[in-house]
């Protein structure tokens, strides 16, 4: 819909006024980043994202991040749904929204963080908070990237939580983890990668995971957890043998929580490797189950839908709830 002169958007955010105005040519974009000593930060969004708004009020908003992020990166909003033209790296013409399906845009925000080559260093696919996105920021900016990856580099640096221990999860599959030996369940298979001290994990056990209605989704998916350092043996879901680290490594998580589904025949299919409520969580399950990744390859497009057909039949959806 085409809004009216003087009309804003319900939905829309106001960007810092410091963030690049740029005519979206990404290979210039990185070389004038480069010349002047800086990284280039693609910053995807959407109107109504509150996530979105989580990272501009409360990461943006911060007086410290603001400066460090203004003195490292040239920072590029990217509509995921926009129409305006977009010269991606190859030197092809595009759209906004082409060229984040082309980069496999799924959550907003999404931020990836580029070198001077233009190759990504560090994606983010959705919402950090602020002490990990300060972390993001000290990693890129101080390339880090030739010393190992982000993982490593948060876990060293990173706070630390009252839970030493991975949270207990009923129902999960028992250890040794035989992630291929599971063809009589008929399921969707969920590895949750995690680690103790994480304040992450806590909440996402404690404020999402405990809920009912997430427990009765559970049910549809076997459920295995796994702390992204330990050197137990793992027979991963297409049936190799390998340390729980080693399989980490391969599937280049980054940091916990994560949560990676496979489908029946033990190839993944989906990810979630941000900050997440419960609404997008039970989005996520529902989204693998029902088979819906295979004719809706968007994810957003996905809750979209689920929020209106909510919203018709009198259900009020709290996306930060």
């Amino acid at each position: 819909m085409t809004l009216e002169a003087g009309m804003t958007n319900p939905g829309y955010h106001e960007k810092p006024a410091w963030f690049k105005e740029s005519f979206l040519d990404i290979r210039e974009d990185v070389r004038e980043a480069a010349s002047a000593g800086r990284r280039t930060l693609l910053y995807f969004y959407q109107d109504g994202c509150p996530y979105c708004a989580k990272l501009l009020n409360d990461n943006f908003g911060n007086r410290d991040i603001a400066e460090k992020t203004r003195r490292s990166f040239d920072v590029i909003a990217i509509n995921m749904w926009g129409d305006r033209e977009v010269v991606d790296l190859a030197g092809n013409a595009t759209t906004e929204k082409a060229f984040a399906a082309a980069l496999r845009v799924q959550y907003t925000p999404t931020l990836l963080f580029l070198d001077e080559t233009g190759a990504v260093v560090l994606r983010a696919n959705g919402y950090f908070a602020p002490h990990k996105f300060d972390l993001a920021l000290d990693y890129v900016a101080g390339r880090h990237e030739g010393q190992g990856s982000f993982g490593d580099f948060y876990a060293a640096a990173g706070p630390t939580a009252p839970s030493a221990r991975l949270n207990a999860l009923p129902g999960a599959l028992a250890k040794p983890l035989r992630l291929a030996e599971r063809s009589g369940s008929g399921r969707p298979l969920l590895v949750m990668f995690e680690q103790g001290n994480c304040a992450a994990c806590d909440e996402l056990h404690r404020d999402v995971l405990s809920r009912s209605e997430i427990g009765y989704a559970l049910t549809n998916l076997d459920v295995a957890q796994l702390d992204i350092w330990s050197n137990d043996l793992v027979q991963t879901p297409d049936g190799r043998e390998m340390t729980a680290r080693d399989w980490v490594r391969e599937l280049g998580i980054q940091y916990a929580p994560s949560l990676v589904f496979f489908d029946r025949q033990g190839a993944e299919v989906f990810r979630s490797e941000a900050y997440l409520r419960a609404f997008h969580v039970h989005g996520a399950i529902d989204y693998v189950v029902s088979g819906a990744y295979l004719r809706q390859p968007s994810f957003q497009r996905f809750l979209q839908h689920r929020t209106e057909m909510l919203g018709e039949r009198g259900i009020k959806v709290d996306l930060m709830n």
